[in-house]
């Protein structure tokens, strides 16, 4: 399916970016995962409905109203532009009117991605390379400090990823890279058009 008709069938609108203003260079500009890369992405790795994924720098919410219409699985997206926030809240409006199933499963909070709380339930954690290093750093070690005192399964997804992340995770942490899924057309110009999926080890 095509971008919009994916937004259709789902009953959002999530297209274009968003080149405001950000309060910190800390953060990147909005850019939606591409429709065609979730599809892949979910081919070769799946969820259920007992997971939770966080989505840092969420933007309007399409990994959320995706990950929620395919697994049934519940979503937490977390922005920090106020207007970005605003077109997610109204998409989940329009998302409900036909997917009620979702009204519980389905979260946003506008702060600061370190600012948010990393809950016992959140299990799977998504980022488009939403900010620079620093802020990954503090992230993982609250996802760390979390696993600490609740263990679970947890996977770093990362979409685009930079190789600072990927360093950082390698070479500081005790996750695995479990799956590389590559972007077929893409990947051959860009090695930067793939997900790496890491599984803390115990």
């Amino acid at each position: 399916m095509k971008e919009l008709n994916y937004d259709e069938l789902l009953n959002i609108k999530t297209g274009g970016d968003h080149r405001g203003y950000n309060k910190s260079f800390h953060y990147h500009r909005y850019e939606a995962t591409p429709y065609s890369a979730l599809e892949l992405l979910f081919a070769h790795y799946q969820l259920t409905r007992t997971d939770q994924i966080v989505d840092f720098g969420c933007g309007k919410g399409r990994l959320n109203f995706f990950i929620h219409h395919l697994f049934q699985a519940s979503v937490v997206g977390i922005e920090m532009n106020e207007t970005l926030y605003q077109a997610a809240i109204e998409n989940q409006t329009s998302y409900l009117k036909k997917n009620k199933n979702g009204k519980d499963k389905i979260q946003f909070h506008c702060c600061l991605a370190e600012k948010y709380e990393i809950t016992p339930l959140d299990n799977r954690f998504y980022f488009f390379n939403p900010f620079t290093i620093p802020i990954f750093w503090k992230i993982i070690n609250h996802i760390l400090v979390s696993v600490e005192n609740y263990k679970r399964e947890i996977d770093v997804i990362l979409y685009y990823p930079s190789e600072d992340y990927i360093y950082y995770l390698e070479n500081h942490t005790s996750f695995e890279l479990l799956t590389e899924v590559q972007l077929p057309g893409l990947f051959e110009h860009n090695p930067n058009e793939r997900f790496l999926i890491y599984r803390l080890a115990y």
